[in-house]
């Protein structure tokens, strides 16, 4: 790599994968994440299983393979169809601000380049706003 983060080889560029230092990187990112998951009174409803770890998993599996990494997801998942597996969720601003909220947290937690960081959170921050589906009822003070 050189000093722009950028691979010595001809023609190559490096991923977003490898530029955060892959699968670990990730792997902290969604841990991070769901620790926050685990005692937010809004989210932790929306996910059935006892456990995180599952959840955990497959997004961790998701976002390598979005960002460059191994292509694990589709090949145990098939197509992300991220609204479609979200549909059976309410999902309006209040549970996309709590998403954002606790995905922020752990961002800020990986300590990344602030142009990666950034690059990062623009994504998951479209990603959050792509998945609401429902209105806000106005008796509810949305």
């Amino acid at each position: 790599m050189n000093s722009a983060g950028e691979s010595d080889r001809p023609g190559a560029s490096t991923t977003l994968f490898e530029a955060v230092g892959g699968e670990p990187t990730f792997r902290k990112l969604v841990d991070e994440f769901y620790a926050g998951v685990a005692t937010d009174p809004l989210l932790r409803p929306m996910y059935p299983e006892e456990d995180l770890g599952p959840a955990a998993d497959r997004m961790t599996l998701f976002l390598m393979q979005y960002w460059g990494g191994p292509n694990t997801y589709s090949a145990q998942r098939g197509h992300p169809r991220l609204r479609m597996r979200h549909a059976p969720f309410r999902i309006g601003a209040a549970e996309r601000d709590a998403w954002l909220r606790n995905m922020r947290r752990a961002v800020d937690r990986l300590d990344l380049e602030p142009e990666i960081a950034t690059t990062l959170w623009d994504y998951l921050e479209r990603a959050a706003y792509f998945m609401v589906n429902a209105e806000e009822d106005p008796a509810h003070g949305g």
